[in-house]
């Protein structure tokens, strides 16, 4: 029977001593809310403009409940009602006072960065990226060793099957491109030499021009386009589809099947390419300088064998070797940084092609200044 009264001491209550005042009582806590609160929401749904909570008879309370009872008088501040607390136990006050309602903003709210905050964030993520390309590339540089040193281990089929997507494959737009470039260098050049009665000399701009500078350069430009997005994006969808987990999985190093059949095939492939490119440019060079010059075509490659260095050539092949490489890695790096969604894979494609092309561009300035200093 003792038990019992307890019980009923501490029940939750609510008594409406008068029109605008409510007398809470027993214990407010969550064993103890089921009815009060039903019994508070039909009391706040009346049109009230002033109400006093009295709470001088509460035992107990707790947080939860605080934050229940804040969230049905929030909306009622909202309806323009003036609601006061009144002696209610200072513990209980306090309690009252400092829990945060759920529609109160947070009180720290997040400064914008400063400018040196910034740069410094951005020379961080840029020394993270650098760290991680050279491991990639260090990775890369060990996993071709291993093949060069055991061939049998090469993935031939799927080197060619490489060869002739990134050779084969662009042959036709990187001879057009090359033809038409020679055509411009020509017709450029052939104004002013035509002035001087130069006219012969148009030869030595189109081979110099050609062999050594924009046949490697355009032709590494077309092939970070073309097969380096493709690099990119075949990565990247592939470790959104899981694939590229499933080959750790059975315990195949994605290096080894994904990127070093790309970069001996386009190692292959680049400088055949630009071979190929070199005598379309110098063919369109020639048939220019043959329509605006009167340099006929037997003049022509007569005077381009005797006064084209053959170093020049090589030169040029040297270069796009190099860029085969750069290609490759940048591609296939920026594949294997897909985040685990779709629009990641355009990202990091559109990534791999810009900072390929930027840095082919930055590698062929360095090599003429190289070239320069060492007078080749």
């Amino acid at each position: 029977m003792r038990t019992a009264q307890i019980n009923a001491a501490e029940k939750a209550r609510i008594v409406q001593t008068a029109p605008r005042n409510l007398e809470f009582s027993g214990s407010w806590t969550v064993c103890h809310l089921g009815a009060v609160i039903r019994e508070l929401d039909q009391l706040l749904d009346l049109p009230l403009t002033q109400l006093n909570l009295d709470g001088k008879k509460i035992v107990n309370i707790d947080s939860i409940t605080v934050w229940i009872l804040q969230s049905r008088l929030q909306k009622l501040r909202a309806k323009g009602a003036q609601i006061d607390m009144l002696d209610w136990p200072a513990e209980y006050q306090l309690l009252v006072d400092n829990l945060p309602s759920k529609s109160q903003p947070p009180r720290h709210q997040h400064l914008k960065s400063g400018m040196l905050e910034t740069l410094g964030k951005d020379c961080i993520t840029f020394c993270a990226n650098g760290f991680s390309l050279l491991s990639f590339i260090g990775e890369t540089t060990l996993s071709l060793l291993a093949v060069l040193l055991q061939p049998n281990r090469a993935r031939v089929r799927s080197v060619l099957h490489n060869v002739q997507i990134s050779g084969v494959n662009a042959l036709p737009i990187v001879g057009v491109t090359s033809f038409l470039l020679g055509i411009v260098i020509a017709y450029q050049g052939a104004d002013q030499l035509r002035h001087y009665g130069a006219n012969i000399f148009v030869v030595e701009l189109v081979g110099y021009a050609m062999l050594r500078e924009f046949a490697p350069l355009i032709t590494a430009i077309i092939v970070a386009g073309r097969s380096g997005s493709a690099y990119a994006a075949q990565i990247g969808t592939m470790l959104v589809t899981e694939e590229v987990d499933a080959l750790k999985t059975i315990g195949i190093k994605p290096i080894n099947l994904l990127v070093l059949p790309k970069l001996i095939a386009l190692m292959l492939a680049l400088p055949l390419l630009t071979l190929f490119a070199d005598v379309l440019g110098v063919l369109g060079g020639m048939w220019m300088a043959n329509n605006k010059l009167q340099v006929a075509p037997h003049e022509f490659l007569a005077r381009f064998g005797t006064e084209i260095p053959l170093k020049t050539l090589f030169i040029g092949l040297g270069k796009s070797w190099v860029f085969a490489i750069v290609i490759v890695l940048i591609s296939c790096y920026q594949g294997f940084r897909t985040k685990s969604n779709a629009d990641s894979v355009g990202q990091q494609t559109t990534r791999s092609v810009v900072q390929s092309i930027f840095i082919v561009i930055v590698l062929d300035a360095g090599f003429s200044i190289v070239f320069n200093l060492l007078d080749l």
